[in-house]
């Protein structure tokens, strides 16, 4: 039988056991879409990450959830390149094609990790603080209590999140999703999932705290969202939530009321760069499921 190396990353901390669990194939080359996806559906983590070679950039990533291929997944490009640089890359920028385009990735000589994600889309919608409020588990007075001048929407640094600010960290932590309801309501407004937040956070030198469920792509509640948080620091600068002083450094929460705390840091100066830590904590070998005859293998 025929095995590979596998991994598992934990992403946005330093410390094992934390933070957000990648599965990360260090030489995806050769294996099919379907080969990729029960794979990752075997790892059972969030998102699984196949690195392949690439004619336009130094290396190609595809990204499966264990029910489905999506275009970009924060943590799991940070736990790659961590994982990249204990095996020797060298400090400095590097290219990583994507379902999305090509972007660039900086290894910093300490080992953060810092992801340039897309040019960020905005777009506010009307689907009633009633229906968000059910979907999440939450009253509608915590939502709406919250708003200010930050309005529900969906924002995309790559992958498309809807953004919820809501008042306080008890009301974050008594939320109680209705998956069936938060599935529905990203496909009503084409999201990947909900990212709900409050700048009322553990640590004063964070600046918010945050939950995200993206049932439709069979990651019920994830610990730490790379993407999310690249969008969700868009949206506060876009909204205008720092008036004039834009931090020169936004750190988000996430991942407590899941057991798995991590940190997420992101820099929004001339483009939004996620970034963060990795620790490998699983290094060994998976069977290659068979290939299905009538695809093509990529390679």
């Amino acid at each position: 039988m025929e095995t590979i190396r596998i991994l598992q990353v934990d992403a946005f901390t330093n410390e094992p056991l934390t933070g957000n669990q990648a599965g990360v194939v260090p030489d995806g080359n050769g294996l099919s879409s379907d080969q990729m996806q029960a794979i990752a559906a075997e790892m059972a983590v969030s998102e699984t990450a196949f690195v392949r070679s690439s004619d336009v950039a130094d290396r190609r990533i595809r990204y499966f959830t264990p029910t489905q291929e999506v275009d970009l997944c924060g943590h799991a490009t940070i736990g790659t390149f961590a994982h990249l640089h204990d095996e020797g890359l060298e400090p400095g920028i590097t290219t990583l094609e994507t379902n999305v385009g090509v972007l660039e990735i900086d290894v910093a000589s300490d080992g953060a990790v810092w992801m340039t994600q897309d040019e960020p889309t905005f777009d506010e919608v009307d689907v009633g603080y009633e229906r968000v409020a059910d979907a999440l588990g939450v009253e509608r007075a915590a939502l709406e209590g919250a708003r200010a001048d930050l309005p529900l929407a969906v924002v995309s640094t790559g992958l498309p999140f809807l953004i919820v600010p809501i008042t306080y960290l008890s009301d974050l932590g008594d939320a109680e999703p209705d998956m069936v309801a938060i599935e529905r309501l990203t496909d009503a407004v084409d999201a990947a999932g909900v990212y709900l937040f409050t700048f009322d956070a553990l640590e004063a030198a964070s600046t918010a705290h945050g939950r995200m469920f993206a049932p439709g792509a069979g990651v019920p509640e994830d610990p730490v969202t790379g993407t999310a948080s690249g969008a969700v620091g868009a949206y506060l600068d876009h909204f205008g939530a720092f008036d004039d002083d834009l931090p020169e450094e936004l750190r988000l929460e996430q991942g407590h009321y899941v057991d798995r705390p991590g940190r997420v840091r992101v820099r929004l100066d001339g483009a939004v760069q996620v970034g963060g830590r990795g620790v490998t904590v699983l290094d060994g070998s998976i069977v290659v499921p068979p290939a299905d005859d009538d695809e093509i293998l990529e390679a």
